[in-house]
């Protein structure tokens, strides 16, 4: 039998309740009793009643949608951070827009058919888009960005990863174990975070009087860091390799073993970033230099937060990375 779908007045007629009553019977956090809310779901059920999230946020000015914007998610850092950030916007009642700038052309338009759904909050992790133009086109509201290069705007709040003290633990160590000729296989170029990652261990290794012998740019993948750690090595008298992530190192440390025949360690230490969890796998077990990807996403909700408390959220906070130690080096 077909049921006669109803609106939210009828269903408040039916339920012998205020139409307010009904909004409340759907929100979860709403203080109603379980009697009411009971006897308003059973109603709804019973004529195929859904509440209209897009009329509701018209009328309260709110989309509860948040704009994540990122390069991609197919990269296991990507992905664990992704899967933490959902996870804890989801239990705060708000639905992410997800937005992956990697490989598509026309990213401001990719940006600003997102901010057509009024989103309440825009957190980016993409450096593959213009800052300016991502503050411009979501105006409405305060972006959330990380791991970017620093911006002179009060209208945004930046996440700042700073990774220059587990860098000098790392190289002092490596340095003590007798490591004189250091390469760095860099990611992106246009990444700045890897920029700065290769900053740290460069300022790091002038402080022991040694500098990069060598350089080779991937593109974070397996296949880039197997394939470009090849030529590096085989041309010169490295010992000791800093990846630009966890990722481009698993593939270095197999290209080093399977194909130049090093030994891992003993002959080549190698050191990745990120600090995923395929780096801890006992296959893998990488030296690492992480941030904890927890405290990473907390700290953006701790942003979201605020916003949501119409509290004014601060321009910076600051992460230290530190370093898990594996059996690389």
């Amino acid at each position: 039998m077909n049921k006669k779908r109803i609106t939210s007045k009828e269903l408040a007629k039916l339920a012998g309740v205020s139409s307010a009553t009904i909004s409340r019977a759907f929100s979860p956090d709403s203080r109603i009793g379980s009697a009411t809310r009971d006897r308003v779901l059973s109603i709804a059920r019973q004529y195929d009643y859904q509440p209209n999230a897009i009329a509701r946020s018209l009328n309260n000015q709110r989309s509860r949608l948040v704009a994540v914007v990122v390069n991609a998610i197919g990269n296991p850092c990507e992905a664990e951070q992704m899967q933490l950030l959902v996870h804890r916007l989801q239990e705060r009642g708000l639905l992410p827009i997800m937005l992956c700038c990697g490989g598509f052309e026309d990213r401001l338009k990719l940006m600003r058919l997102a901010s057509t759904y009024q989103v309440d909050h825009v957190i980016v992790f993409s450096d593959a888009i213009s800052m300016q133009d991502a503050v411009e086109i979501f105006r409405m509201t305060r972006p959330i960005i990380l791991s970017y290069e620093p911006l002179d705007n009060a209208a945004v709040s930046q996440i700042r990863i700073d990774g220059s003290v587990g860098a000098e633990e790392i190289i002092a160590r490596m340095v003590a174990d007798g490591r004189r000729h250091f390469a760095y296989l860099s990611g992106r170029a246009s990444s700045w975070i890897d920029k700065q990652r290769q900053v740290w261990f460069a300022e790091a290794l002038a402080r022991h009087g040694l500098a990069f012998e060598a350089e080779a740019h991937g593109d974070y993948s397996y296949e880039s860091g197997f394939k470009e750690a090849v030529p590096l090595l085989h041309r010169s008298r490295i010992d000791a390799l800093i990846c630009g992530n966890d990722v481009m190192a698993i593939g270095a440390r197999d290209a080093a073993r399977g194909v130049l025949n090093k030994r891992v360690p003993e002959d080549l230490g190698i050191v990745g970033h990120d600090g995923i969890a395929m780096a801890s796998w006992e296959s893998n077990d990488l030296t690492t230099l992480c941030v904890d990807q927890a405290r990473f996403i907390d700290a953006a909700i701790q942003l979201v937060d605020l916003a949501e408390a119409g509290e004014e959220p601060p321009p910076l906070l600051r992460l230290d990375c530190t370093v898990r130690w594996g059996a690389t080096t």
